[in-house]
């Protein structure tokens, strides 16, 4: 039976808004690091997080990730083409019918039908296949000092990322993708903070655990206005939420296809 269970971790608003400086190459990452040492120890970063901190590495491969972002740009077609809609339909059309008692449970829970979950779950690892090769504190961190990406958002998931590490939820070595997201749906470390959920009952929070993701993601979807039982195509009340999710009208576009497809009718 699902259990909901919020992390027993919460982010204080930073003391400081953001360091004091930030760069857009690796030239003064070491100093930056420094600096923010400062405001995460502030924010409550004990010993293991600044340790953490300390042997972060600027993320080049992130830099160049975040530089070359191009599938957003895409018309819906060829979206869905290049994202493997079709793929994600069939292959989430046979988990909705394994596993349809977790998806029900989940639906019970949060109000959120398995066919968007399960079409984000596809879009987002294709369906856990591959969930990131990147070292998440050094990619958060880097995102954190890096300029052109406004530092202040990454700077809040830096030092939820620190805070997990403090409280052994990930290591200084976890991987992620390339943004520093976790786990099935690519949650960013202040959103494990603020909507993980213990899906499978263990008492621990780990998104890399497929009960976990889904009724975090479900949390979360809820936790930014899901309605339970209303639509989720353009112009009805859920199709807002999926922009809290990804902003990329064309990622919203897909779910939106996509989740009636998985699961006819609801």
């Amino acid at each position: 039976m699902l259990r909901s269970f919020v992390l027993a971790l919460t982010l204080a608003a930073p003391v400081a808004a953001s360091a004091q400086s930030c760069g857009n190459d690796a030239g003064g990452f070491e100093a930056w690091k420094q600096q923010f040492a400062q405001v995460a120890a502030a924010n409550g970063v004990g010993e293991r997080g600044l340790s953490a901190l300390s042997n972060a590495s600027y993320a080049t491969r992130t830099i160049q990730a975040d530089r070359n972002q191009k599938s957003f740009r895409y018309p819906l077609d060829e979206f869905l083409r290049l994202r493997g809609a079709d793929a994600i339909v069939s292959q989430g059309q046979r988990m909705l019918e394994r596993d349809r008692p977790f998806y029900d449970s989940i639906e019970a829970a949060y109000g959120v039908p398995a066919g968007i979950l399960i079409a984000i779950h596809g879009m987002e690892t294709g369906f856990g296949n591959f969930m990131g090769d990147a070292n998440v504190i050094s990619a958060i961190t880097t995102l954190a000092y890096d300029c052109r990406r406004g530092p202040q958002f990454f700077q809040e998931h830096a030092l939820a990322a620190l805070l997990l590490v403090d409280r052994g939820a990930i290591s200084p070595e976890s991987v992620g993708a390339m943004h520093g997201e976790l786990g099935h749906t690519q949650f960013l470390p202040a959103n494990i903070l603020r909507y993980g959920q213990d899906g499978n009952g263990d008492g621990v929070v780990d998104l890399t655990r497929l009960e976990d993701a889904l009724a975090s993601t479900a949390n979360f979807l809820r936790g930014h206005g899901w309605q339970p039982g209303a639509g989720y195509q353009e112009g009805e009340p859920n199709f807002a939420v999926l922009g809290q999710w990804n902003a990329a009208t064309v990622y919203q576009q897909a779910l939106a296809i996509m989740g009636p497809q998985i699961e006819p009718g609801a």
